[in-house]
């Protein structure tokens, strides 16, 4: 979240999409309430199915599944037409005013993929994805890192070309404007199955707090996800983020686009580089083509790429402090300047690592063993047969578990004989967990919040703690390696482990280390305030790159100070009535509330809303101050014009995501699911993303019309059920005692289908048997002229259960329907928007 749950009662505007919260997030959905009860703000909601959420809506629109960028690309284009956007707030604090590189071409101009795409390759070169003007700083913003000896990326102009009048025809907002003319309110009925009267009913509310050049008011997107798990889901989140930017939404209190975390810790997960191409603090991984340290830093390092009288606070230019701490938190006295800070003992990410490409690697025998911890691969999917064949071609997996999973039981999952179990040879260890009662540690929730807990209860028997199971793991291979040798010990020989309890680390002490301390005596040259060695940092400003000072995460510096652990913190009083909370737990960065807050205010300093006030230009003091931590550099005057978005090269907020941002294109374009029924009306040549490929294993197959898959099918959670953990749990059972589809009374009724029958939902990858449960919630959608239908399906069955579920459950999957395909960006599977056929059981 750019801003957090209890901002949300600060709004005078909501748009929800791709999230459910009043039944999914039922305790945050309390501030979307409160701000209709107490600012009569009002609340869109758009949805495949009439939610409880939408219950309480001002307006609904049922949308087919995965079309939201149609939706937002509408409103986008809806609020251009009429005026509806903060024009002094896009000038100053968006690259709207910056001109592109003249050869950068549009879909509209080439047949559905922008200029540079190779479809031998299915990638793109985009070299032409940049600003037009001069100098060779600006770092390559190359997310997607290049890999082995590829050649350097481009890099952004130093100084950008730009028109302040917008006029330009190859600035970006005439390109902008330009892109998204075609998606009218005919289109986005074509693509959606919205009545175009009834999205301009929403476009129209949703851009009124803009009317007449109004900038007092604030309007919020909210969504979870529904919106990421599909083969574009990062670009919806995009087009969110251009709407936004495009009505002066972000930085301001209840405004922000707002993503609803579906656990309570994924985002701390994602922060501490749960992903693959990530260090902790999304500093970016080192790849092959990167030789030493300086290589890596050069590459990943953006200097400022900016108009020339503009200033960039371009606070990723300290990528050097961060990565140079982060290794001393690793290696300690290992890590020095004359080897790098120990560089070479970090991998160095040569391929795909994401979820989809592992399981892949399994099946096809590259990757021999797995250890799984909370995480039912099986059951989470996609494509749960695939998964469940490539355990059979493991050597060993190991479970961690709370109880027995699908996972660690895939030996035996239907449809496998007996005489099939006996030729399966992979080991599987069963390892019993602690559950989140029976541990402490801190929680990092959607809205940046390290919140932490204390231990209710001891764990039973055998169980260990996690940390202590990793670290008994560790300990064993660092003895190993110190007895026997090997390639390269040097990594596990040297990496620190000073914790009091070395076979199970107190976290704690983990945190603390994670925050950073001082490795000599430091002082400020400006407060000359002074930290001796050893003590713990206040926070990442202290960060230094001559391997002074050691911090594991930098975002997480200030969590755990010499004043004790700040996620520990439990003071309600909210002085400025904004939610903010200061003294509730931690929030990063630096106990900052809302990001970009420098963007509440007009170009000289003065809050866009007085009553809303969060940070503001004191000319007293000659800082900016406030309520709320300023996230800008606290010194600069308004005049020196340097963009709020400090994060970026730029300084502002990109609306045109130059060069290596995105896979799949620098602005968002509508491409339909990987099984859709329809082709792209857009552009019929091009139907789906690009750049997102396609599987080739026997088990990999994708549905078609043609093959009979003519409804769309999505997945969602209940409010009754926790993903898979809770089918263990009697009381939750018996609140849903057996699984169903939800399916349209019309539909019902022409297949002579009555609620409580059992159905089987079919896709070309596998099967789902349950209950029908008939209900007005979905209806039948006209997309591009044809009638389709849609269906849910809750997805916490299983084929394992307990006495509760007994003959009410035919032990299925939900994911053994999905395809194995993913979002090029995040590679997060397409969970959301498949082709299945329904059929009586």
């Amino acid at each position: 979240m750019t801003n957090g749950w209890v901002d949300m009662k600060n709004t005078d505007m909501m748009l929800i999409m791709g999230g459910n919260p009043a039944e999914n997030h039922p305790c945050g959905f309390k501030w979307p309430v409160e701000a209709k009860r107490t600012r009569n703000a009002k609340m869109i909601v758009v949805d495949p199915r009439f939610t409880r959420t939408a219950s309480v809506a001002d307006l609904f629109c049922q949308i087919r599944a995965g079309s939201d960028i149609a939706f937002l690309g509408g409103v986008i284009r809806y609020a251009i037409e009429n005026s509806r956007i903060a024009k002094d707030y896009l000038v100053n604090y968006t690259n709207a005013a910056f001109l592109l590189k003249s050869d950068f071409k549009l879909p509209a101009d080439t047949d559905g993929v922008f200029s540079g795409f190779d479809a031998k390759t299915q990638s793109y070169d985009k070299s032409t994805w940049n600003y037009a003007g001069t100098g060779g700083g600006g770092g390559s913003d190359a997310t997607h890192a290049p890999s082995g000896s590829a050649p350097p990326a481009p890099r952004l102009p130093e100084k950008v070309e730009f028109d302040l009048s917008l006029q330009n025809p190859n600035c970006v907002f005439q390109l902008l404007k330009k892109h998204f003319s075609r998606y009218t309110p005919e289109m986005v009925e074509r693509i959606t199955g919205i009545p175009s009267e009834q999205f301009l009913k929403a476009a129209d509310l949703f851009t009124s707090i803009r009317k007449d050049g109004d900038m007092k008011k604030a309007a919020t997107i909210i969504y979870a996800v529904g919106w990421t798990q599909h083969t574009f889901g990062t670009q919806i989140i995009r087009t969110a983020a251009i709407l936004q930017l495009l009505l002066g939404n972000v930085g301001r209190a209840g405004g922000g686009v707002n993503a609803l975390r579906g656990h309570s810790n994924i985002q701390g997960a994602t922060d501490m580089a749960g992903i693959f191409d990530n260090l902790p603090g999304y500093l970016k991984v080192p790849t092959p083509a990167d030789t030493s340290f300086d290589s890596w830093m050069k590459r990943i390092t953006p200097t400022p790429s900016k108009p020339g009288p503009w200033d960039s606070f371009n606070y990723y230019g300290n990528t050097p402090k961060f990565a140079t701490s982060y290794l001393k938190a690793l290696f300690g006295d290992a890590a020095t300047k004359q080897n790098g800070w120990a560089f070479d003992y970090l991998p160095k990410v040569d391929r795909n690592y994401s979820w989809v490409q592992m399981w892949d690697d399994m099946y096809s025998g590259t990757v021999k063993g797995m250890l799984a911890f909370g995480m039912n691969g099986v059951a989470i999917g996609p494509d749960s047969k695939k998964n469940i064949n490539a355990l059979k071609k493991a050597d060993w997996l190991v479970v961690g578990e709370i109880y027995p999973d699908e996972t660690s039981e895939f030996w035996k999952s239907p449809g496998i004989t007996q005489d099939e179990m006996k030729q399966i040879q992979t080991t599987v260890y069963r390892l019993p967990c602690a559950g989140f009662a029976e541990k402490d540690g801190s929680f990092t929730n959607s809205a940046r919040w390290l919140l932490w807990k204390n231990t209710a209860l001891p764990t039973p028997g055998d169980c260990r703690l996690d940390q202590a199971i990793v670290a008994q793991i560790f300990l064993k291979i660092r003895e190993l390696y110190k007895k026997d040798g090997g390639k390269f010990p040097d990594p596990v020989l040297n990496l620190t482990w000073n914790y009091s309890v070395p076979s199970s680390p107190a976290l704690a002490e983990v945190l603390k280390e994670i925050n950073g301390k001082a490795l000599v005596d430091l002082e400020d040259p400006t407060t000359k305030q002074q930290i001796k060695a050893g003590q713990q940092l206040p926070g990442f400003a202290w960060l230094k790159d001559d391997g002074t000072t050691s911090c594991g995460n930098w975002i997480y510096s200030g969590s755990f100070t010499e004043a004790g652990n700040q996620t520990a913190r439990r003071d309600p009083s909210d002085p400025s009535n904004l939610g903010l909370h200061p003294g509730w737990g931690w929030s990063w960065p630096a106990n900052r509330r809302v990001l970009y807050n420098r963007a509440s205010c007009d170009a000289d300093g003065k809050p866009w809303d007085p009553t809303r006030k969060q940070v503001w230009w004191s000319e007293g003091t000659q800082k900016w101050v406030g309520n709320d931590v300023p996230d800008f550099k606290t010194d600069s005057k308004p005049k020196d014009h340097m963009g709020p978005f400090i994060m970026n090269p730029e300084g502002v907020g990109r609306i045109f995501a130059p060069l290596g941002v995105f896979a799949d294109g620098p602005l968002p374009e509508h491409y339909e699911p990987i099984e859709s029924p329809i082709d792209n009306p857009l552009h019929p040549g091009q139907t789906h993303n690009p750049v997102v490929k396609r599987y080739k294993t026997p088990d990999d197959k994708y549905g078609t019309t043609k093959d009979g898959y003519t409804v769309v099918c999505t997945t969602y959670r209940l409010t009754e059920l926790y993903h898979y953990w809770t089918k263990n749990n009697p009381m939750n059972v018996q609140l849903v005692p057996e699984p169903f589809v939800e399916i349209s009374a019309e539909m019902a009724q022409e297949m002579g289908i009555t609620g409580g029958e059992k159905v089987k939902v079919s896709s070309i990858r596998g099967e789902y048997i349950a209950k029908a449960m008939v209900t007005k919630r979905i209806k039948s959608m006209m997309i591009d002229g044809n009638k389709v239908y849609q269906i849910g399906i809750p997805i916490h069955q299983g084929y394992r259960g307990i006495k509760e579920d007994e003959n009410n459950d035919a032990r299925t999957l939900v994911n053994l329907l999905t395809p194995t395909v993913f979002d090029p960006n995040a590679y997060t599977p397409e969970f959301k928007g498949f082709l299945v056929k329904l059929e009586r059981a």
